[in-house]
């Protein structure tokens, strides 16, 4: 089959061998799969990536193997392997989360050697984690499941109160996820920050109360006027007459930038009390200075992915439109332009959420590989 490769730590296209499905699993063509920035991360910091991965306790790439990334996708079942109960039939469109699980444990899809992701022809994956994807609901939506589930998760585990104000820092394609989910669970203001003036009308398309350039005004004073004004008078006491107005709501900052030095600052900058989400993936080394916190009494939350319940309401929010999609969707390649969307993707004035596209769903190649 042909895939695009990770080969020496660089991107090209080949053949390679169609995987074989093992017990209890099925082989899926590959309709749609999103570029994910993770993916961008791991292919220019390969050596940490690989280091991470090992030290907290994974099955590490091995990168003088060929790797086929890709772990956001809508698929199409081809064949059914060996113990499987043919629930769906061949021919079903199908997402699923990208591991696999075996007798030996859960493997992963996507940042294996052993296990190639969407930006190959062909998968092969667990029939036990298989979601039928909705009649009517278009293969490019359905590809999204997996990225929108990331912010879906995100914001359960902030364990949101009543009172919360949510403030986004970053908005690619894992805030903008976020912001999302803040909406589907009507948590409002929902405060946004991003540099990119292109970002920030994608947070405003997707949700966001309020959007900030943080180069003219900082996040945190625009998240302060936010939350005083979308206060509800039912649920705020009155202030003491020597205060100048309404006590602060509790801050909750969703790290959505994953670039070292960002954390640390959103630290230095959040009021007593801050419970902050580390969502953004950062893959170098960072520093902060845990006086900050201590001083603060801050609350660090790192998350990742997403459980087996989360990916499936994921799904089915988006089939029902609750969870608006297209807006995220701003470029398509086939198998021969995912190293030039590799490199597009640097531009966030140009793009959210790239498709890679190996084959229509009637079983056609997409004409071309120019990014949209």
């Amino acid at each position: 089959m042909r895939a695009a490769v990770m080969r020496d730590r660089t991107l090209v296209v080949a053949d390679i061998p169609v995987p074989q499905p093992g017990p209890g699993e099925v082989l899926v063509r590959t309709l749609a799969c999103g570029i994910c920035g993770s993916d961008l991360h791991a292919l220019r910091h390969a050596d940490k990536f690989v280091e991470t991965t090992r030290r907290a306790g994974g099955r590490p790439m091995d990168l003088d193997r060929d790797v086929v990334m890709g772990h956001e996708f809508c698929a199409e079942i081809v064949e059914h392997g060996p113990g499987t109960t043919r629930t769906l039939p061949v021919g079903a469109r199908v997402c699923s989360r990208p591991m696999l699980i075996r007798d030996t444990g859960p493997q992963t899809i996507g940042y294996s050697n052993d296990h190639p992701g969407g930006y190959g022809e062909y998968m092969r994956l667990s029939e036990a984690l298989l979601l039928a994807v909705p009649s009517g609901l278009p293969t490019d939506q359905a590809a999204l499941t997996e990225p929108m589930a990331v912010g879906l998760h995100a914001v359960q585990k902030a364990r949101l109160q009543r009172d919360d104000a949510p403030l986004v820092i970053g908005c690619g394609p894992v805030g903008l996820a976020v912001i999302v989910a803040l909406r589907l669970l009507d948590v409002r203001p929902v405060v946004a920050a991003d540099f990119s003036p292109r970002r920030r009308e994608l947070a405003v398309a997707l949700g966001a109360d309020v959007v900030v350039d943080p180069a003219k005004t900082t996040p945190w004073e625009s998240w302060q006027q936010a939350a005083a004004v979308w206060r509800e008078p039912a649920r705020a006491p009155q202030p003491p007459p020597w205060l100048p107005g309404p006590p602060l709501r509790p801050a909750v900052v969703f790290e959505c930038v994953g670039v070292p030095g960002v954390l640390d600052q959103i630290m230095a900058a959040s009021p007593r009390g801050t419970r902050i989400v580390v969502v953004g993936v950062c893959m170098e080394a960072d520093a902060i200075h845990p006086m900050l916190g201590i001083v603060k009494e801050l609350n660090l939350q790192f998350v990742l992915g997403y459980t087996q319940d989360e990916f499936a309401a994921t799904l089915g929010h988006i089939a029902e439109g609750r969870i608006p999609t297209t807006p995220l969707i701003t470029g398509r390649v086939g198998i021969d332009g995912v190293a030039q969307a590799f490199e597009a993707l640097a531009s966030p004035e140009r793009h959210a959420k790239i498709l890679v596209q190996t084959g229509s769903d009637e079983g056609r190649r997409p004409s071309g590989s120019a990014i949209l």
